[in-house]
């Protein structure tokens, strides 16, 4: 895997500490996993949702692939500031969702490698800054309450075609604020899985990411107050407000450029 006036996300306090919060080591870099993004994910279109793909076949044969998890199984995130600890929790937990994908590939959907009694989410997937973690102890147990920024759900990307967009790039803590903003802003740019208007324009429809965690955009006045400053500007802004938000459908199959040649299964 939420009234004032619209709040500006440069105003959440996550990151007003991270200019005087400093790591006594070297920043962590992954130049491997740098790579890997950079040759295989890329922009697609499937079943009509636009998104950015992953290529797992050739990304599981890459060299880079287990340099990258050497690299952070290896890290040491209690050296790290806070937006170097909040960028690479970000990172950790797309490659994470990434390998739960590999290390089962082929597969339809990343919610097909568990069940009901013991779903993905549960499961060890990863050794990251030397421990065997899942995705739900890095999403509920570090990102979530540790830096309390609603932003991160437009940066998380649980390998399914309605998360957001994978980005092709490594999340950077001299960065971090504005790459946030532009995750949150493109993905409710995307029509297919992130906010669409009504036909007559009285409402939206956003994606469900947004009702699952509405409490995580308390601090910004709420999931209205967040889509008003947020939504494209063409959106109208009484078609924000609360009684006229209402949710998509959520698309679980996996974000595989193999399906662009296969067809959509």
């Amino acid at each position: 895997m939420i009234l004032a006036a619209p709040l500006l996300l440069s105003a959440v306090p996550v990151l007003a500490l991270a200019a005087t919060t400093t790591g006594s080591g070297q920043p962590f870099a992954s130049d491997a996993y740098r790579r890997l993004l950079a040759r295989h994910v890329s922009p697609g279109v499937i079943d009509g949702i636009s998104s950015t793909l992953v290529d797992y076949g050739a990304l599981r044969a890459d060299p880079d692939y287990p340099r990258a998890l050497d690299d952070f199984a290896a890290a040491d995130p209690t050296r790290m500031s806070r937006a170097e600890r909040f960028a690479f929790w970000i990172n950790a937990y797309n490659l994470m969702a990434i390998r739960t994908v590999v290390d089962r590939y082929p597969m339809r959907s990343i919610k097909d490698g568990g069940n009901l009694l013991f779903p993905i989410w549960k499961t060890r997937v990863a050794t990251i800054a030397g421990a065997e973690r899942t995705l739900d102890q890095v999403e509920h147990g570090i990102l979530r309450p540790e830096f309390g920024d609603p932003r991160v759900h437009f940066a998380i990307v649980c390998a399914s075609l309605s998360c957001p967009d994978l980005r092709a790039e490594l999340y950077v803590a001299e960065r971090l604020d504005v790459q946030l903003d532009d995750a949150a802003r493109t993905f409710l740019a995307n029509p297919s899985k992130g906010l669409v208007a009504t036909e007559k324009g009285d409402g939206v429809r956003v994606s469900a990411i947004l009702k699952w965690f509405a409490d995580d955009f308390a601090g910004v006045g709420g999931v209205p107050a967040f889509l008003r400053a947020n939504a494209p500007a063409t959106v109208p802004r009484a078609a924000l407000e609360p009684g006229a938000v209402t949710y998509l459908d959520y698309d679980w199959s996996l974000n595989d450029r193999a399906r662009l040649t296969a067809g959509s299964r």
